[in-house]
């Protein structure tokens, strides 16, 4: 979605992954092989690169350090670094005058079992590689040693951390872009519905209080300030009323997000092509929604189960490409539209 983006705007892209069959490769102009650590690999991709983005918040530090040593990188090394470890991520958000939900690090049996004492259960996460729900487990109480211990092994290997149990009313993310200069803008934020840990929606409008909107908004940009980041950011937020603090960031993705995939279709201007004007230095396109509408998505085998959705005047589909559907795996999205 992104090289298409690029290439409306007359850009030539090429892409490094390890898959002979990436998605991105099928509209790239060119498609370099070769895993993210490839030394060499990576120095072909920075000599044929003016610019160079990440949409894979995965992607080896020391591989995006070293695209940053031959040619531009957006958005900076800096955001991947702090995003990948859940620990550095919340203190980094502490640091910049964000409220996070209390947390606790963890690294033996008896840290959990004190943090959960403490917080009467909470979310076991590791401090790296999560995604979609993967490493973590939902603690509905105080846990022993022996609940402990197998929980930690069977979620991946450590060290971890401990969030306390949140009663939100409202999940929402905010969807943003900041360029070179400083130029920012933000989409509609989208209210985000999740199952097992996975986007199920993203709905817009939310919804939810105009000014709680506005503050998460103002948040967003005060942490790209931060980062002195350039691109599109996806920031995720916890309305909770019930709270000492009523707004918490979940998380932030230094990447186009999944819960913004509704701009391709109800937008002025998607997020794709705003990532791409943002990393190349061109003015930021207007985010203004034309439609209020539902982003769902498609996961496993729904994708072959598209048929009533392109009947539907109303619907949109986007399908990635992906060769191998599987239960929970995302394979594409439908934006239905209303006026």
């Amino acid at each position: 979605m992104l090289a298409t983006a690029a290439a409306q705007l007359g850009f030539r892209t090429i892409t490094l992954d390890p898959d002979p069959n990436a998605p991105a490769a099928q509209v790239c102009n060119d498609h370099i092989v070769a895993d993210y650590t490839d030394a060499d690999a990576l120095d072909r991709l920075a000599q044929q690169s003016d610019v160079t983005t990440y949409e894979f918040e995965n992607v080896p530090l020391q591989a995006a350090e070293r695209i940053a040593g031959h040619t531009s990188l957006c958005p900076p090394a800096k955001a991947l670094e702090v995003s990948q470890d859940r620990l550095s991520e919340k203190m980094f958000l502490r640091q910049a005058g964000l409220s996070v939900a209390p947390f606790h690090a963890i690294e033996t049996v008896d840290d959990l079992v004190a943090a959960t004492a403490e917080f009467n259960g909470g979310v076991l996460k590791t401090r790296r590689f999560g995604y979609d729900g993967k490493g973590q487990h939902v603690f509905d109480g105080a846990c022993d040693e022996s609940a402990a211990d197998k929980v930690m092994q069977s979620i991946g290997s450590g060290p971890y951390v401990l969030e306390k149990r949140i009663r939100f009313e409202g999940e929402f993310s905010v969807v943003a872009a900041r360029t070179q200069v400083g130029e920012f803008r933000a989409f509609e934020p989208a209210l985000n519905v999740h199952q097992n840990g996975i986007l199920r929606s993203s709905t817009v409008p939310s919804g939810l209080p105009t000014s709680l909107l506005e503050q998460a908004t103002a948040m967003t940009q005060n942490l790209m300030d931060e980062l002195n980041y350039v691109g599109v950011i996806g920031v995720e937020f916890f309305y909770a009323p019930g709270e000492d603090e009523v707004l918490l960031v979940n998380e932030f993705a230094p990447r186009v997000h999944n819960s913004g995939h509704w701009t391709e279709h109800a937008c002025f201007t998607s997020q794709f092509e705003q990532h791409i004007r943002a990393i190349c230095g061109l003015p930021l396109g207007a985010p203004d929604h034309q439609f209020d509408c539902v982003m769902e998505n498609l996961l496993g085998d729904e994708a072959s189960a598209i048929a009533p959705y392109l009947a539907d005047p109303k619907c949109r589909v986007t399908l990635y490409g992906k060769t191998e559907a599987r239960p929970g795996r995302k394979m594409g999205h439908m934006t239905r539209l209303a006026r």
